[in-house]
Formats: C-alpha cells, sequence, structure tokens
C-alpha cells in the first residue's frame, strides 16, 4: 500500500463509522454487494458514501436520524465507499444503471428493485432536516 493510500484510508475511517456505529453494514468488495442484492429480502436503504462535505454535513447525519426515527424501518442498512471501495462501489450501482452515478446518494432497494432513489442533487445545498424527511417519506411509503 502505497502511503496516499494509507493517508486517505485514514482519513475516511471517521467517515465509515458514522455509518457503521448506526448499524450500517460496509459492503467493501463486489462479492459483498452482489450477496446482499440478491439475497436479501424486503427493503435496504443504501448509502453511497463519499468524502465530501454534503455526505459529512448532510447525507450521514439525515439517513442516520431518519432510519432511527421512522416508524416503518427497513430489513437491511448498508453502505458502499465511492472512490473507496472502486469495485463494490461498480458493483452497486450496476444494479441501478437507469440512474447516473452520484455519490453521495441514497438508494431504496426492495425485493430485487429500485424502489426510489436520491442523487446527490437532491442533497448537495439542502437543510439536513429536508434530506432526513425525505428519507423518511420513501420509508413511510415503501416499507411494509
Amino acid at each position: 500500500m502505497n502511503a496516499y493510500d494509507e493517508y486517505m484510508r485514514g482519513i475516511v475511517q471517521p467517515m465509515r463509522e458514522e455509518l457503521v456505529n448506526a448499524g450500517f453494514t460496509q459492503l467493501m468488495n463486489a462479492g459483498d454487494v452482489a450477496e446482499h442484492m440478491q439475497e436479501s429480502k424486503g427493503t435496504s436503504v443504501i448509502v453511497i458514501n463519499s468524502v465530501c462535505g454534503c455526505a459529512a454535513g448532510l447525507a450521514r447525519p439525515a439517513v442516520i436520524e431518519a432510519v432511527q426515527t421512522v416508524e416503518k424501518k427497513p430489513q437491511h442498512l448498508v453502505t458502499v465507499f465511492a472512490g473507496q471501495d472502486k469495485e463494490a462501489t461498480a458493483q452497486m450501482r450496476s444494479f441501478f444503471e437507469e440512474v447516473p452515478p452520484s455519490s453521495p446518494s441514497i438508494a431504496f432497494w426492495k425485493d430485487g428493485n429500485l424502489a426510489y432513489f436520491i442523487p446527490r442533487e437532491q442533497i448537495e445545498g439542502q437543510m439536513m432536516e429536508s434530506v432526513r424527511d425525505h428519507v423518511m417519506d420513501v420509508l413511510e411509503k415503501i416499507v411494509e
């Protein structure tokens, strides 16, 4: 591993832990992603994490608060890290090629299909509360 990779690993570790500590499972390679996407039943909230400020200040806090607050809980909370776990992120994006790559973003996968997608454009520049409410609204509609 080169010095840059080691440096980035240290930078992103707290960003990974923020979601993991809230109950998200990291899918760090293509095999993990394929297994989850093909085997999981019910609803998955998928956070495509990133190092940008809107991930730190908006996406991660909003989705964490939403899943902790909402009455209808998704069955699965998973995350891939764009720019870090490249194979896992590419594999994840292959499951919803109809939407342009976007990070951070939040995908809602239900029973083998993309049920809803919140791209970066609907996160960046928003208030955290409005992103949280958006996530909660989606979950109230799609989780049984």
